[in-house]
């Protein structure tokens, strides 16, 4: 699939229809996302698969997210600052969370390039989670991502509509004047940047 309809199809599905994504597409996903980037060339994300009719209904009950009960599959992505602590002191933490970021991004659009749907969580207990899957204490459950085909859901309308670049962008300094935008956003009225 073209990049650029890859991002344009991407979006949160938060309702599944009753088919299993198949291993290899997962797997394919996850292989893409493995890819990194990642700071000093260190890998420390590690990737948890749920499968579980049980375990995925107790993570959507604890979650307050009843909706991940539909998909067959989750991916937990994890990381483990340790080294990069290491090496890096106090801003390992910080490189460790620009790079799940990057991670769970790649894992999500790669999803979508292989027709699979899938949503970023990020709001959940980590401590009930990490007991749920026994994850250690010292490493850092980064986001849950159902996987699976999305049910069409009556009254949505498809992807919201993004805040527009000409609202996004600072030229110079934080809040600094903004200049026209080559993408122009109809909404918005010109202002006198310069």
């Amino acid at each position: 699939m073209d990049f650029d309809k890859i991002i344009n199809k991407r979006h949160c599905a938060r309702s599944f229809k009753d088919k299993r994504a198949s291993w290899k597409d997962v797997m394919l996903a996850i292989d893409a996302a493995n890819q990194g980037p990642f700071a000093g060339n260190m890998n420390h994300l590690k990737f948890l698969i749920v499968e579980y009719p049980e375990t995925i209904e107790k993570i959507a009950k604890l979650s307050s997210q009843h909706w991940i009960s539909e998909s067959g599959i989750l991916v937990v992505v994890c990381s483990d600052d340790t080294h990069l602590e290491k090496q890096y002191g106090e801003r390992g933490r910080v490189y460790s969370r620009q790079q799940a970021g990057a991670t769970i991004m790649t894992l999500i659009l790669k999803l979508t390039d292989l027709g699979l749907d899938s949503c970023w969580v990020g709001e959940y207990k980590d401590e009930l989670i990490r007991q749920i899957l026994g994850i250690p204490e010292h490493i850092q459950v980064e986001a849950i991502i159902p996987i699976g085909y999305e049910k069409p859901v009556k009254g949505r309308t498809g992807k919201q509509k993004k805040l527009s670049l000409e609202r996004s962008i600072f030229w110079e300094k934080w809040e600094g004047f903004r200049r026209p935008s080559a993408f122009e956003d109809p909404n918005v009225a010109h202002r006198d940047a310069y």
